[in-house]
């Protein structure tokens, strides 16, 4: 057995799971997932092997490795690009100056407090010079996102970011397309809309964002 394959067994040993049925043996993306119960040791085991990941060469640069954070049991979950600068020093999702934005979107707009989301990013370390992960960096990390959202099963999904809305929705769509339209991953409704460091450099985006925001809170409230 290959050593990413005892790892993800390793896993799924420590999130409870003790069979795996046929035809779902091939990584993480496919596994199956678990009673609700058991979400929170889920996500602390997939946490614990993205944390030994070498998938990709970000694993050389990052100072840590940042899965994702917040609610077990989320109706919604919000999926970035990936960490930055302040995110790989403290391997906490959305903590720079585009967390607070985001911060401010859930806790003043939505009338939640961060711990009621889901937060997670495509890649989960670190780009150098916050550049955006390129494809092979993505798709390497495709499987540990995937399975986050296997495991939270939310109501909604909001993409932030052309990234997070590509990578998910299979698609290259430029965001003034995909804002508005209806999608769905795996049957569960997902939202684009802009990500926070961009309306920090384009505030007259926040508007258009807002709007968006009020439809994914329409859509969770629906599921």
């Amino acid at each position: 057995m290959n050593q990413p394959a005892r790892r993800y067994l390793s896993s799924l040993a420590a999130a409870g799971v003790r069979r795996i049925p046929r035809g779902h043996s091939k990584g993480p993306a496919e596994a199956p997932a678990p009673e609700p119960g058991d979400a929170e040791a889920a996500l602390t085991a997939l946490a614990a092997e993205v944390r030994e990941c070498t998938r990709c060469s970000l694993c050389k640069t990052r100072t840590q490795a940042v899965p994702g954070e917040g609610n077990p049991h989320p109706d919604i979950v919000f999926v970035g690009e990936g960490p930055g600068a302040d995110e790989d020093r403290t391997g906490r999702p959305f903590v720079g100056r585009a967390g607070a934005l985001l911060d401010d979107i859930i806790t003043k707009g939505m009338k939640k407090q961060r711990a009621d989301v889901y937060i997670a990013n495509v890649v989960k370390c670190r780009p150098p010079e916050n550049r955006a992960p390129t494809s092979e960096e993505s798709e390497a990390c495709r499987p540990f996102l995937e399975r986050q959202l296997e495991i939270l099963a939310p109501k909604a999904i909001c993409v932030l970011g052309n990234t997070a809305a590509h990578l998910l929705l299979d698609n290259d769509l430029p965001m003034s397309r995909m804002r508005g339209q209806p999608f769905a991953w795996r049957q569960i409704p997902v939202v684009p809309t802009y990500h926070p460091a961009y309306l920090l450099r384009s505030p007259e985006a926040k508007r258009p964002a807002w709007e968006d925001i009020q439809r994914l809170m329409k859509v969770a409230s629906s599921s």
